[in-house]
């Protein structure tokens, strides 16, 4: 009998989406693979009720996982990319990066109000920094609401909250749990309508829209089977962000966005176009710039460099991180 794989993954509905996914793409490259799925609930899942910039950031999603790792609970594990800080536990790698969905953020409003037509002193809700910061910078009159939960938690309390004009999420999540797509019907909650914001309204945080699955560095076996899953072009432009946010220091306590795509060149080798962006909370101070280049982690540090350089830095002395 071979090997049984153990994957962790949070509670929650759309984690163990994502996960079920990565499963059946992964037993569809290799019939007959035993994988068992390992629920574990983290603590940025038990505290639900403080912004993430307040209780310690990104790791609160997967400490608690890459400890499974690390004393053989799981074999691996499947995050979204954004909630991995830029370093990782020791001992422990990203084994593949699959293909990136749609990393944009959408507005979600009951009238389907873009961000320029929204009535005046809006109330949006979010507990991300980087989208506050740059929904103020666009229209300082919104009124930010702190908002944390699963997806579905966060579209029950708009549809039922008067309090709330719409609030901010990620595309990919809603497509991968079929509840969203461009230029299709949704499957929303009744009376909700969802607007795609440009990366020239809101850049997306740093590794959205793609998963990763995070292993042991000594796990050759697992390697191995993972890579059939691995996509290029994912792993260049999210490897270009996360330099980049190594690079600046960022975390959920700064407001910094990072968004990479892949662009052809004559030699036909891939580029990749960075752009940045390091702001204050309220929206009122930014840095920002891109940049190109054939080596992911050297534009990303690069770029970060230029950014603290030219204004980024004071904004980051002005904060407590």
């Amino acid at each position: 009998m071979g090997r049984t794989f153990r994957v962790g993954t949070r509670r929650s509905q759309l984690a163990t989406t994502q996960t079920g996914h990565v499963v059946k793409a992964l037993q569809d490259l290799h019939p007959g693979l035993a994988v068992d799925i390992v629920e574990i609930l983290t603590k940025g899942d038990r505290i639900q009720d403080v912004a993430l910039s307040k209780v310690g950031g990104k790791g609160l999603f997967i400490s608690e996982l890459e400890e499974a790792l690390l004393q053989g609970r799981v074999d691996f594990a499947v995050h979204s990319l954004k909630d991995v800080p830029a370093e990782l536990a020791p001992g422990l790698v990203i084994g593949a990066v699959p293909r990136r969905e749609d990393p944009h953020d959408l507005l979600i409003t009951r009238e389907g109000y873009t961000i320029t037509t929204l009535p005046e002193r809006p109330r949006i809700g979010t507990s991300s920094l980087r989208r506050s910061a740059q929904i103020l910078r666009l229209r300082p009159d919104v009124q930010i609401e702190p908002l944390r939960g699963n997806i579905d938690t966060r579209l029950r309390r708009l549809q039922d909250q008067a309090q709330l004009d719409g609030i901010v999420l990620a595309a990919a999540g809603l497509m991968r749990m079929g509840w969203w797509a461009p230029d299709h019907a949704t499957t929303l909650p009744a009376g909700l309508g969802a607007v795609l914001l440009t990366e020239q309204e809101l850049i997306p945080a740093v590794g959205q829209g793609a998963l990763c699955i995070e292993c042991r560095a000594t796990d050759e076996e697992l390697l191995s089977l993972l890579q059939g899953l691995h996509d290029r072009e994912a792993e260049a432009t999210t490897r270009a962000e996360r330099a980049f946010l190594k690079a600046v220091g960022g975390s959920c306590q700064v407001p910094v966005a990072g968004y990479a795509t892949m662009a052809s060149v004559p030699s036909g080798n891939g580029r990749v176009v960075l752009r940045g962006w390091i702001g204050s909370p309220d929206g009122q101070q930014m840095s920002s710039g891109s940049q190109s280049g054939e080596d992911p982690e050297r534009l990303g540090r690069e770029l970060g460099e230029h950014l603290l350089a030219t204004g980024g830095r004071s904004i980051l002395d002005q904060l407590s991180c």
